[in-house]
C-alpha cells in the first residue's frame, strides 16, 4: 500500500489547503505517482469537491488517484447514529483503492470550522491512525499573539500524542508577517528536534477575486470585461458625491453603488482610463435598479466586470465583506502565490528526509516543468522581458514573481505598462520597470554599442537611437551584466529578437553558429530536438556545432545525451550528398567529443525503437535509445517536432537558443502565459552555468 500523509488542521481557519498544495508540489517532483484523498467534503456531492478538482488539474491526476470520500452531512449522520466504524471503513476502503495506483497519497482532513471542532479533531486523528498515515499538523496563527501561537503548537503535540498519532511535521500558518521570527523563537523544539515551519498570512491569497465575490453573492454580470481573477483589495460603498468618492477610491477596490447613481459609474469608468487615478476591481450595482439606458454603452467599455444585485447597498456590502478566498478556487495567481510562499518558507530537502520515499523513475512532462521552476529558484538570476506592453508578458511576470522564480525587469514606457497592468488587474509590485527612452542606462549602453559597432560605421548618435529599441536595450542589459538573461519574441519576430545578440553578445568560444532545440516532453521521458527553428540548411561544420550544443543543453536540463544524427538512411546502407554530410558531421562530433555517445547517419525509427535498432544497427549505444535528435535541415526538424507534438500529445518547450555567450531566448508570437513562464525559467537555468 502507498504511504499516506495526513494534513490535519489543529485549529480552525488554519489554511491547511495551502500546506496540502505545497506538499503535493514537493512530492510530485520526488515520486512517480502521487494521489490525493479528501475523506470528508463539505458540498452535497463527494465527487465535486473544489480542492479535489484543483489537485486533478494542477497535477494531472486521474479520477482513480484523486477522490473525495463522504459528504459532511453523511459523516454527521453516521456520528449521530454512533456509527464511527462505518466512517472509518469507507475511508480506509477508498484510500486503499487510491493507493493501488500511487506511491504516496496526500490526505487532507476536515476544516474544524463547525461547533463540533473537537469531534472533528478526534475524527482526523482516528482516520490518520487507521490509514497508517503520519500527520502534518497545521496550526493557524491568524488573530493569535506570539505566545498563543507557540502554545497552540504545544497543545497540538500533546493532543496528537494522546491519540497515539505519528507526527511528521508541524506548520504554523497565517502568521502575522511581523511575528515570524518571534514565533520561531517562542516555539519549543519537539522530540525529533526537527524545525517547525512558520508561514505568514499572504494578502495575495487572502483577498477574494471578483469571481469568488460574484459566485458567493449570486450576482450576474451585465457589462464590462469578464475578468473573474481580479483581486478585490478593498470595498468601497459610494454614498458621497463624485469628487469626494474619487478621493478615497483605492486601486483594486470593489465599488458598491446603487444602480441609479450614474455619476459614480461614469467616474469609475473615467478613472480606469486615466493613469493618474486608481482602477476598481469591479462594480456592483445594487437595489435591482437598472442604470439609465445611455449608461450601458459606456459600462460595456469597462476594463473590469460590472455586476447587478437585487439586494440593497448595505446588505450587499455586508455579504461582500464576508466572502472568503480559497486556494482551491484554482486561480493561477493564487496558486502561484501559495507555491512561492511554500518554496520560501519550507526546506524541501529537510522535509523529504523525513519521508524516505522510493526514488522516482519516470520523468513526466508535469514533473519536468515543475523541476524547471525549482531549479530556477535554486540559484536566483535576473531576467529582462523587453515586451512590457504585451499583456501576456505582464501576466507571466506576475506569476513568476508570485512563485518567487527569479528577479525580473520589464521594459516599456512606465505609465503605459502600469496603465495596461491596472486595466487588466495585474499586480506588478516588486517588478522593475524600465523605459529605454528615459533610462539613465541608455547613454552608457549607446557608448558601448558605438564602440562595438564602430567597424560598421555606428556613431554615438546612431547608437542612442538604436538603444531606444527594447530588443537592443534588453540585450545590452544582458551583455553588460545588468541582468543575466533575456526572453522576447511574443510581439517581435525571431530575427528582431536575436539580431542584437548576434551583433554583440556573440557565440561562445569554439561555437560558430547560434542554434535552437525544443525540449519534447513525452509521457515518460524528455527528448531534445535540434535545430527546429533557426538554421534553414546547415553545412557539415554547422551540423556538428548544433549536435554538440544540443548535447550540452540536454545535459544542462537533466537529459543524458545520446545523439542521433538523423538522415533518410541508417549506417552505411545509403549514399548521396545529404547522407554524406550527416556522416561527415558525425565524425566531426566524435573528434571534438570522443566521450559523447553519437550515431549517424541514422533513421528516426532506428533511433527510438529498440527492436528496429537491433536489426538496423545492432550493438549501438545510441540506436533505440537516443535522447538528442539532430535534424539535417530546418524543413525536416520543424515539421517533425510539430508532427510529434500533434500526434503524440507531447509538450514542446522552446525554442531554446544555444551557442550564445549569454542566454537570450525567443518566444513564438502565439505563445501562452505558461510558455513565457517556462521559457523564463529555462533562461534563468541557462544563466546559472559558468560564463564562457
Amino acid at each position: 500500500m502507498a504511504k499516506g500523509i495526513y494534513v490535519s488542521a489543529t485549529t480552525p481557519g488554519s489554511g491547511k489547503s495551502l500546506v496540502a498544495l505545497g506538499l503535493a508540489d514537493t512530492l510530485h517532483r520526488h515520486a512517480d505517482r502521487i494521489g490525493f484523498f479528501k475523506p470528508v467534503v463539505h458540498g452535497p456531492d463527494a465527487t465535486a469537491d473544489p480542492m479535489v478538482a484543483l489537485m486533478k488539474s494542477r497535477f494531472a491526476l486521474e479520477d482513480e488517484r484523486c477522490r473525495g470520500g463522504l459528504t459532511h452531512e453523511e459523516v454527521r449522520s453516521l456520528l449521530a447514529e454512533g456509527n464511527r466504524a462505518e466512517i472509518d471503513a469507507r475511508c480506509v476502503e477508498i484510500f486503499a483503492e487510491i493507493s493501488r495506483h500511487c506511491d504516496v497519497v496526500i490526505v487532507e482532513g476536515t476544516d474544524l470550522v463547525g461547533q463540533d471542532s473537537a469531534v472533528e479533531f478526534d475524527l482526523n486523528a482516528r482516520l490518520a491512525n487507521n490509514l497508517a498515515a503520519p500527520i502534518v499538523a497545521v496550526v493557524g496563527a491568524k488573530g493569535r499573539t506570539v505566545a498563543e501561537a507557540a502554545s497552540a503548537v504545544e497543545v497540538a503535540r500533546k493532543e496528537l500524542a494522546a491519540e497515539r498519532c505519528s507526527l511528521l511535521a508541524i506548520m504554523v500558518n497565517r502568521a502575522d508577517p511581523a511575528d515570524l521570527d518571534a514565533i520561531a523563537a517562542a516555539v519549543k523544539p519537539g522530540a525529533s528536534k526537527r524545525p517547525v515551519y512558520i508561514l505568514p498570512e499572504l494578502e495575495a491569497i487572502a483577498r477574494p477575486t471578483t469571481g469568488e465575490v460574484a459566485a458567493a453573492l449570486g450576482v450576474r454580470q451585465i457589462a464590462g470585461r469578464p475578468d473573474m481573477e481580479r483581486d478585490v483589495k478593498d470595498i468601497k460603498v459610494a454614498a458621497m458625491n463624485v469628487g469626494n468618492f474619487l478621493n478615497v477610491l483605492d486601486e483594486g477596490a470593489l465599488v458598491i453603488v446603487p444602480g441609479d447613481r450614474a455619476d459614480v459609474m461614469v467616474a469609475c469608468l473615467a478613472a480606469s482610463f486615466s493613469p493618474e487615478f486608481p482602477v476598481a476591481s469591479a462594480l456592483i450595482l445594487t437595489g435591482g435598479l437598472a442604470p439609465d439606458a445611455n449608461i450601458y454603452p459606456l459600462l460595456a467599455q469597462a476594463p473590469f466586470p460590472v455586476f447587478a444585485a437585487t439586494e440593497d447597498t448595505y446588505t450587499t456590502a455586508r455579504r461582500v465583506s464576508e466572502v472568503r478566498s480559497e486556494i482551491w478556487s484554482g486561480h493561477r495567481r493564487k496558486v502561484a502565490s501559495a507555491l512561492g510562499l511554500w518554496s520560501r518558507r519550507v526546506d524541501e530537502t529537510e522535509l523529504m528526509e523525513r519521508l524516505h520515499l522510493p526514488r522516482a523513475e519516470r520523468m513526466t512532462p508535469l514533473r519536468f516543468l515543475h523541476d524547471l521552476i525549482e531549479r530556477a529558484r535554486s540559484q536566483r538570476r535576473h531576467v529582462v522581458l523587453p515586451e512590457g506592453t504585451d499583456v501576456r508578458i505582464l501576466r507571466a511576470a506576475e506569476i513568476l514573481h508570485r512563485r518567487d522564480v527569479c528577479d525580473l525587469t520589464v521594459l516599456g514606457p512606465e505609465s503605459e505598462v502600469r496603465e495596461l497592468a491596472a486595466a487588466r488587474g495585474i499586480d506588478l509590485s516588486g517588478i522593475n520597470i524600465v523605459d529605454p527612452a528615459t533610462s539613465d542606462l541608455r547613454q552608457k549602453f549607446a557608448e558601448k554599442y558605438a564602440e562595438l559597432r564602430a567597424h560598421k560605421g555606428v556613431d554615438l548618435a546612431k547608437a542612442l537611437e538604436i538603444m531606444q529599441d527594447v530588443s537592443y536595450f534588453g540585450t545590452m542589459m544582458v551583455q553588460l551584466g545588468v541582468v543575466d538573461g533575456m526572453v522576447s519574441g511574443a510581439a517581435h519576430t525571431t530575427a528582431h529578437t536575436i539580431r542584437p545578440a548576434l551583433e554583440f553578445v556573440k557565440t561562445r568560444e569554439g561555437v560558430k553558429i547560434v542554434s535552437s532545440v525544443f525540449l519534447m516532453l513525452m509521457p515518460d521521458r524528455v527528448l531534445v530536438y535540434g535545430d527546429c527553428a533557426v538554421n534553414p540548411d546547415p553545412n557539415v561544420e554547422q551540423l556538428a556545432d548544433i549536435a554538440l550544443a544540443s548535447a550540452e543543453t540536454a545535459a544542462q536540463f537533466g537529459v543524458e545525451p545520446r545523439v542521433a544524427m538523423l538522415s533518410y538512411s541508417t549506417g552505411g546502407s545509403g549514399s548521396g550528398e545529404a547522407v554524406d554530410e550527416v556522416r561527415q558531421a558525425t565524425e566531426l562530433v566524435r573528434q571534438r567529443r570522443p566521450d559523447l555517445a553519437v550515431e549517424g547517419p541514422i533513421q528516426y525509427d532506428a533511433a527510438v525503437d529498440a527492436s528496429i535498432a537491433e536489426s538496423k544497427m545492432p550493438g549501438s549505444s545510441v540506436a533505440g535509445q537516443a535522447t538528442v535528435f539532430i535534424f539535417p535541415d530546418l524543413n525536416t526538424g520543424n515539421n517533425t517536432y510539430k508532427a510529434v507534438q500533434q500526434s503524440s500529445g507531447a509538450v514542446a518547450v522552446g525554442p531554446v537558443l544555444q551557442g550564445l555567450r549569454k542566454p537570450v531566448n525567443d518566444l513564438s508570437r502565439g505563445c501562452t502565459v505558461e510558455d513565457i513562464v517556462n521559457t523564463v525559467a529555462i533562461t534563468a537555468i541557462q544563466a546559472q552555468a559558468p560564463a564562457s
